[in-house]
């Protein structure tokens, strides 16, 4: 028994030292790497996310951010979808894609799913390694978006150690709280993750969180005693409001998507509607498509000055092709009088011009830990267009100042409610367009450089 333990202790020893030996040079402040400009950098940065970088903006944010302050950014993460333009066009950032998982893991079966699983996490474990340890030049700074807390905040901890780089985490939402929606508030898997999480987050110097109910539950339950710097979500320059109405109609007639109801557009009959969604538990879009089947019976029996409504839902997910099949069921069957939902996958710049051409946004995030936001309403805003959203939980009066800039409601009869009064009613609604205009005012810079500008020195 004691010669097999050795066994195993000189080959964890082994294995170690030769990661130790094979990392690249040290990060040292005082001999900073030249990156091939006439200008040297304030600092340099790593932004992770183990996700797709596209549909990740307030990362890419952060990385521009850092750019435009004199930073040089690395972006890594999944290179699956269009990035910000000006993430493409910056001289001071670049792009190290994950690769993705190779097609022979990938399975439908579930008897091939238990032995391809644990292989896809490891060729995962394996590739992040990689491109941290070996592949990137070590970075003054490493932030991490977090979810998908595992395996990302052991690997970023290790590789932070041995490079001499600190480690900022930022926390859209816990880990945990999301995996207890599959598996419930009691399940092993969940109580594992939730100590994964609170133990390797404490290698982080500073911490940044979208809310203040954030933080406030990293500093109690996770007792950190490291800097924990609220975040809010801001909008982008590239989210502006839209007041000339010739240009509003002129986009949405170009939209493939709007061909049903272009003769409504045109005589301005029809009210546009947006949702923003990424087909998971946590957004249960059932809430909507029940509202605007009874919105639909209300306006064919009782009121029939209501508009119609043409809902456009952008995003990309896994339950997308059931509702889609649900909402063509939906419609086969005449439950959708006077209603057009079409799903579409936008560009950056299309969606601004979508949301800023709509006359109210709907939000279902419900929210798995309570404390975190949908970062679409803040998009919302900086469009000029309120939201009704799900407001079910404590971080909500963070976002949305309810009667001002936007509506929350509880239940699917309640958006009903909140739809006919709004829609029926332009006054109220003109009313939180106003608010809406005004709460998008300040913008992600105004946000992010008292913040992360300063933790990071480069303001």
């Amino acid at each position: 028994m004691i010669e097999f333990v050795i066994e195993i202790a000189f080959y964890i020893s082994t294995a170690v030292t030769l990661f130790i030996f094979m990392l690249p040079s040290q990060y040292l402040p005082k001999h900073r790497q030249s990156h091939g400009s006439s200008e040297e950098p304030k600092t340099t940065a790593q932004v992770l996310v183990l996700g797709d970088i596209g549909r990740s903006p307030r990362m890419q944010y952060h990385a521009l951010s850092i750019a435009c302050g004199g930073g040089q950014v690395e972006i890594i993460g999944y290179h699956e979808s269009e990035v910000h333009p000006d993430i493409s066009s910056h001289p001071r950032i670049s792009i190290a894609a994950i690769p993705p998982h190779p097609s022979c893991l990938q399975t439908s079966n579930k008897l091939l799913f238990l032995l391809f699983g644990p292989l896809k996490v490891l060729f995962q474990i394996v590739s992040l390694l990689r491109i941290l340890a070996y592949r990137t030049r070590p970075a003054e700074w490493l932030l991490v978006q977090n979810p998908p807390s595992i395996p990302t905040l052991a690997i970023a901890s290790l590789v932070c150690f041995f490079r001499q780089t600190k480690l900022i985490i930022d926390w859209h939402n816990f880990g945990y709280t999301i995996l207890a929606l599959k598996l419930g508030d009691t399940h092993p898997l969940v109580k594992i993750s939730r100590w994964y999480e609170k133990a390797f987050c404490r290698s982080a110097i500073a911490h940044f969180c979208v809310t203040k109910a954030m933080a406030s539950v990293l500093k109690k339950e996770f007792d950190l005693k490291t800097p924990i710097l609220p975040l809010h979500d801001r909008p982008a320059r590239q989210f502006r409001p839209i007041l000339d109405h010739q240009e509003r109609e002129e986009f949405l007639l170009s939209l493939p998507e709007a061909a049903p109801v272009r003769s409504q557009i045109k005589e301005g009959t029809v009210k546009v509607i947006v949702s923003s969604t990424s087909w998971t538990p946590d957004e249960d879009f059932s809430l909507l498509i029940d509202a605007l089947c009874r919105y639909s019976e209300v306006a064919s029996t009782s009121s029939p000055h209501l508009p119609q409504i043409f809902a456009v839902i952008t995003g990309k997910g896994p339950q997308r092709e059931m509702y889609v099949e649900r909402i063509s069921s939906l419609q086969r069957e005449g439950k959708l009088r006077g209603v057009t939902i079409c799903t579409a996958w936008l560009s950056t710049g299309d969606y601004a011009r979508l949301l800023a051409s709509a006359s109210l946004g709907v939000s279902l995030h419900t929210s798995s830990s309570g404390v975190d936001l949908p970062m679409k309403v803040v998009d919302m805003f900086g469009s000029g267009l309120p939201v009704v959203g799900w407001s079910r939980f404590e971080a909500w009066p963070e976002l949305v100042t309810e009667g001002v800039n936007g509506r929350g409601f509880g239940s699917s009869d309640e958006l009903v409610e909140q739809l006919v009064d709004l829609l029926g009613n332009p006054d109220k609604l003109e009313k939180l367009c106003v608010g809406a205009r005004d709460a998008g005012s300040y913008r992600w810079d105004d946000e992010w450089a008292p913040v992360a500008g300063k933790l990071l020195g480069i303001v």
